[in-house]
C-alpha cells in the first residue's frame, strides 16, 4: 500500500501562492489515482482536484483556473499549484490515492495546514 505525506502548507496573504507536495513511498503513486482533498473548520471534507494514472485532471468548480494538479513520476509526487487564493481556501490539506474510481480511499494522513489571511 502507499504511503502519502503531505507538505507545503503555509500562512499567506490573500492573492498568493502555494505549491502543495504529496510524496509517496511503497508503491508507484504513477499507477494510482491522486487526489487533493480539504477541509476547513466546520465543514466536510472536500475534493479540490484529482489527476488520473493517464494525467486527465479533475477540479472542484471553486478552484478552477487557480489550482493545477500535477504529477512527477521520477519523484513520485503530486502536486498542487494553488494560485490567486482566497481567504475561503483556508483548510487542512490532504492528499489520497486509490486504484481506481470504483476503489476506496486509502487511509488519511495528517494533511498540511494553508492558511489564506492579511
Amino acid at each position: 500500500q502507499v504511503q502519502l505525506v503531505e507538505s507545503g502548507g503555509d500562512l499567506v496573504q490573500p492573492g498568493g501562492s502555494l505549491r502543495l507536495s504529496c510524496a509517496a513511498s511503497g508503491s508507484l503513486l504513477s499507477t494510482y489515482l491522486v487526489g487533493w482533498y480539504r477541509q476547513a473548520p466546520g465543514k466536510q471534507r472536500e475534493l479540490v482536484a484529482d489527476i488520473t494514472s493517464g494525467g486527465d485532471t479533475n477540479y472542484a468548480d471553486s478552484v478552477k483556473g487557480r489550482f493545477t494538479i500535477s504529477r512527477d513520476n521520477a519523484k513520485n509526487t503530486v502536486y498542487l499549484q494553488m494560485n490567486s487564493l482566497k481567504p475561503e481556501d483556508t483548510a487542512v490539506y490532504y492528499c489520497n490515492s486509490r486504484r481506481g474510481r470504483l476503489y476506496e480511499l486509502g487511509p488519511w494522513g495528517q494533511g498540511t495546514q494553508v492558511t489564506v489571511s492579511s
